[in-house]
Parts: C-alpha cells; sequence; structure tokens
C-alpha cells in the first residue's frame, strides 16, 4: 500500500486502465494543478462490476500504466485487488479506515459523471468524498445534465475556485474544462 500521511491531499483515479494512455496521463496532470492535490494515485481496477467484458491481466495493465505514468507525485497502484474490493464506494471506505486524516479526492472523466448515478451507492460516494470532474471532448454537455449534476447542483464548486477542492468538506465536486486529449482505452483495443 502507498504511504500517505495525516493532512495529505490525494486525488484517486480509479479505472481499468484497459490500457493507459496518454489521455489518462493529461488528466492526472491536470487533477494535480487544478485542485490543489498532493499526490495522486491511480487504482488500477481487477475489474469493472459495469462492463461486461473483462479487461486484460492486471499485471500487464499495471506494467503499461507504470510505463506510462512517470510523474513524481503520482502513484499507480493495485489497491483495490489489495483490498478485495471492485466497487468504489467499498474502497473508499476501506481507504479512509486505512489512511485517518488523509484527504482523498475521487478524481474521474465527464463521460463517468453523465452514469455516475447507476454506480453501487453513488450518493455514499459523494458524501463522503469531494469529487473532481475533468471534462473530456463530447461530454460536456451529458454530464453537466446528469442526474448526479442536478442533485448536487447546490454543492459544486465553480471552475475558478478549483482549487479549494481538496480542502471542501463532502458532498462537494468541481467540473472543470481542460485541453483534452481525445483519446480512450476503447478505442485503442478496437484499432489493436
Amino acid at each position: 500500500m502507498p504511504y500517505a500521511r495525516a493532512g495529505q491531499t490525494i486525488g484517486l483515479f480509479g479505472g481499468s486502465f484497459d490500457p493507459a494512455h496518454a489521455g489518462h496521463v493529461h488528466i492526472t496532470r491536470e487533477a494535480l494543478k487544478r485542485f490543489g492535490l498532493d499526490r495522486v494515485w491511480w487504482l488500477v481496477s481487477p475489474g469493472n462490476p459495469l462492463k461486461s467484458r473483462g479487461p486484460a491481466p492486471l499485471a500487464d495493465r499495471m506494467a503499461r500504466a507504470r510505463a506510462l505514468m512517470q510523474h513524481p507525485r503520482v502513484r499507480v497502484t493495485d489497491i483495490e485487488a489489495r483490498l478485495g474490493t471492485r466497487a468504489t464506494v467499498d474502497t473508499l471506505a476501506a481507504m479512509q479506515d486505512i489512511y485517518p486524516g488523509v484527504r482523498f479526492v475521487w478524481l474521474m472523466g465527464a463521460d463517468n459523471l453523465a452514469q455516475f448515478h447507476r454506480w453501487k451507492d453513488w450518493r455514499k460516494i459523494m458524501n463522503s468524498v469531494p469529487v473532481g470532474v475533468l471534462a473530456r471532448p463530447g461530454q460536456r454537455i451529458s454530464a453537466q445534465m446528469s442526474p448526479v449534476a442536478r442533485i448536487y447542483g447546490a454543492h459544486r464548486i465553480g471552475g475558478l475556485a478549483s482549487h479549494t477542492l481538496a480542502h471542501a468538506a463532502a458532498p462537494a465536486w468541481c467540473f472543470v474544462n481542460v485541453p483534452m486529449l481525445d483519446l480512450s482505452s476503447s478505442a485503442i483495443r478496437a484499432a489493436g
């Protein structure tokens, strides 16, 4: 398990990373800058409960992610495999127990916000940690009109105050538009 001390702000970027690509790296670097984070941990998932097709072997995805994500403040992890969790809500609960005093921020692309209401106990996630949303091409409108964005509209932090997200009390979320790379793991798998 990665080391963290009380008082640190750590962004958690979960996904299958099947495969990890330059878009993931770009989102991570933007999250570090925009949300006032000390660190970002990639949580390479054993599998996505919302996807019917299983990902490539975890060891292969971890190796590619580590080769690609080279930044002193970013750690590529297999935390969910070590904890035996697959749902974000369960992972967050376990990590908050393991790392008391660490301030976690859940990071996601705007495409995930659009369907976040389908995640297990999504309201519990929103109420337990701040959520940083980074816009990806073609997903800005659907994300901002999503059920979660409407229900938690009063808890949205404006983009100009995005640097305050890591210290905001949940529920809090921030949607930022960033110059994006139009890449997806699905498109890379289909081409390869």
